[in-house]
């Protein structure tokens, strides 16, 4: 089964203005992803650093739809010495920090996919050589699925 970690700003979309075509386009392609978590054909990933981010939302609406999102993950990855080493080689690369750190939870969990709306951070990620997980927006990922 197809495992995809998504992150913060991948969960969120969703909940997003949905005025420009891009955002609303992305927020239509994180819910048909959470429709296939639902149906038992993708396997979501979560880790403490995405529980910290979302319980940390000031904004309830998009704090329990993100706890609800991460209800139904079937792995949350905690971020141990070994996997909280591995981000320094990711901001090298000018990632942040936080970001850094999401990518190697996911890496640790095994996920398939780490799905990002950021595309500053997707550039960035594409140029690291050793990285052992797809990064992908989320209307590659969908695209990705529906092939």
């Amino acid at each position: 089964m197809l495992k995809v970690y998504l992150d913060t700003c991948s969960i969120q979309r969703p909940l997003d203005t949905l005025s420009q075509t891009r955002i609303r386009l992305e927020a239509e392609a994180v819910l048909g992803v959470l429709e296939r978590v639902e149906a038992g054909e993708v396997a979501l990933v979560s880790s403490t650093v995405l529980e910290m981010e979302t319980a940390r939302n000031p904004l309830i609406v998009r704090r329990e739809h993100g706890e609800q999102v991460l209800s139904r993950a079937v792995s949350v990855v905690f971020v141990d010495e070994q996997i909280a080493r591995r981000p320094s080689a990711f901001v090298q690369h000018g990632i942040q920090a936080t970001d850094a750190l999401h990518l190697a939870a996911a890496e640790a969990a095994g996920a398939d996919y780490f799905c990002t709306c950021d595309d500053r951070f997707l550039r960035r990620a594409l140029t690291i050589g050793d990285l052992q997980i797809a990064i992908v927006s989320p209307l590659a990922l969908i695209e990705k699925m529906e092939s």
